[in-house]
């Protein structure tokens, strides 16, 4: 699957969700229904995903969390 069907899949999702939840509630919300809607479709989706961060000598293990990372391209 391309990046960007991947893409137009995911918008869908969260297209999909917004329908359902509307505006004003917390991002952790939307980001279980978001990760619930993602997997429906059957693409592989990992949500709160650690990011090292290299600088120099030095690599930070929790550098950065990605919020949902779909196919490992997303």
């Amino acid at each position: 699957m391309t990046e960007n069907e991947i893409a137009t899949s995911a918008i869908g999702s969260a297209i999909q969700v917004h329908k359902n939840l509307g505006p004003a509630l917390l991002e952790s919300a939307y980001e279980e229904c978001l990760f619930y809607e993602i997997g429906k479709t059957g693409l592989h989706v990992v949500k709160q995903k650690a990011l090292p961060l290299v600088y120099e000598e030095i690599k930070l293990e929790v550098g950065y969390r990605i919020d949902i990372l779909v196919e490992n391209k997303l």
